[in-house]
């Protein structure tokens, strides 16, 4: 039992049973962190990786009589992320409590939003190979965040670090919409590139600033109604999301394909065994023993305050992508790229302002991805700067340098991120593009090579390359291939 893409003129991903095929049907609930400097309900900072238990306030540590005062700059986060998925900000909401027991939670309840959320319905544009597709977004609330238990520094005890605790987190929930691993990758890829461009979370999932909650289910192909759901818990890398919804899927398939039903339960991936296993039964809506926080007023937006945030609100990737084709001539797929991530956008924009559009895009997507790839860094680490990269860019556009040239000064520039016009100076990589220079060289080859000469006249056309190759390795490169190619057609 395999899960492929049966369908592949729809692209469907399926579930290929014994019995027939099975539709797997995701939602998820993204927990994203409130870019802020302090916590939701305290005055606590939110730095990363601070020693334990140093960024804790009486609040976060729940001492008694200790009461939560809302950070005003989360709420104006929360409405900015809302407008960006474009969804209906509720002018009023509550905070309620949530009960349950762990040891990382000092109160006993996390202070969070039921009924009334701060954001309601909204949707995403997901850009895939087989078009585009609409992704609803059910609510969007606010909650603090629990601690942290850490259980690997000692073999008998769990240590707490309350460090998170308190800390504000937008809980974004999809509707059932997503119908495969690939979808997922695009839909976690798109709300982070939107955040990011709004700078209301930083996305860094390493850092657990993004993590989700997945559901899935699975039912016949063509059937409408849904299935038992499980929820695969805290999953905080979009890989381990793509590798929990595959083997859950065919869990359940393998489940209800011998006659047995699915218990409708909260499950963990375990990243090494590849696999889910059941961590408690779901609780629902009432196990939670919600009621609005005694502590804390409903909360009540004005119009005012919701106009204030929306004339602030960046250009988004959609936006900026329709900009980019109208303005710059890209393919909508350079395009997609080009803005999925807004320091991305930055480069290329900086890039263009003096220097060949095509040229820009293919050089960041190919030449430029390649090494950040390899050397796992994002693009505000890269070796070479916009500026140096423009640079380069116009020694090729110029003719000053071939294609062939510019690899190797690339490479040469990543030390130190090198001046590719000073390079080619030191270095005499100007390409050579007087005719009778190249005239001489050319006639140097055919006359040390009689016997392929001779074989080319009497009709082994293919033996032009060798020719090619051998001017531009006495040239050392620098041999402009369109007129050498010229000459040695009229030479030969």
């Amino acid at each position: 039992m395999v899960g492929e893409l049966v369908d592949k003129d729809n692209s469907k991903y399926l579930i290929k049973g014994k019995q027939s095929n099975w539709e797997v049907v995701i939602g998820l609930e993204v927990h994203a962190q409130v870019s802020s400097n302090s916590k939701l309900f305290s005055g606590s900072a939110t730095k990363f990786g601070a020693e334990p238990n140093t960024q804790v306030s009486l609040v976060d540590s729940a001492f008694p009589g200790m009461l939560p005062v809302i950070n005003q700059y989360c709420i104006e986060q929360a409405v900015k992320t809302g407008l960006g998925f474009n969804a209906k900000i509720n002018s009023y909401s509550v905070f309620d409590r949530k009960n349950y027991f762990y040891a990382d939670l000092p109160q006993g309840y996390q202070i969070s939003q039921y009924k009334n959320p701060i954001v309601g319905e909204g949707e995403i544009i997901l850009d895939l190979p087989s078009g585009t597709k609409k992704i609803g977004i059910e609510r969007l609330h606010l909650e603090q965040d629990a601690g942290k238990s850490i259980h690997d520094i000692d073999p008998s005890n769990t240590f707490v670090d309350l460090n998170r605790s308190g800390i504000a987190l937008m809980e974004i929930v999809s509707k059932p919409d997503l119908r495969s691993p690939d979808e997922v990758n695009a839909y976690i890829k798109k709300l982070r590139s939107i955040m990011r461009y709004l700078g209301t979370c930083d996305g860094n999932m390493q850092e657990g600033s993004l993590r989700a909650d997945v559901n899935v289910s699975v039912r016949k192909e063509g059937d409408t109604t849904l299935g038992t759901r499980c929820e695969i818990k805290n999953v905080n890398s979009i890989k381990f999301m793509q590798m929990a919804i595959d083997y859950e899927a065919k869990r359940q398939v393998e489940l209800l394909e011998s006659g047995k039903s699915i218990d409708q339960e909260t499950r963990l991936f375990d990243t090494k065994k590849n696999e889910t296993r059941s961590m408690r039964s779901k609780e629902d809506a009432h196990d939670y023993r919600y009621f609005p926080d005694p502590d804390l007023l409903p909360l009540k937006l004005s119009e005012d305050f919701i106009n204030k945030i929306k004339k602030n609100i960046p250009e988004l990737p959609d936006e900026k992508k329709k900009r980019f084709i109208e303005k710059f001539n890209l393919t909508p797929y350079e395009a997609t790229i080009l803005v999925s991530d807004i320091e991305t956008s930055k480069y290329f924009e900086e890039v263009v302002k003096d220097s060949d559009v095509k040229l820009a895009a293919n050089w960041i997507i190919g030449e430029l991805f390649a090494l950040l790839n390899e050397k796992n860094l994002e693009i505000t680490q890269s070796p070479i700067s916009a500026r140096n990269l423009s640079k380069l860019i116009n020694l090729i556009k110029d003719g000053t340098i071939s294609g062939k040239i510019a690899k190797t000064l690339f490479e040469l520039m990543l030390d130190g991120d090198k001046d590719p016009e000073i390079l080619v100076e030191e270095k005499g990589l100007q390409q050579k593009s007087d005719p009778k220079e190249l005239e001489n060289l050319i006639d140097g080859v055919i006359k040390d090579n009689p016997d392929k000469v001779a074989e080319y006249k009497s009709g082994k056309v293919k033996l032009f390359g060798f020719f090619v190759g051998q001017v531009m390795k006495v040239s050392n490169g620098t041999a402009n291939p369109q007129l050498v190619n010229e000459i040695l057609k009229k030479k030969l």
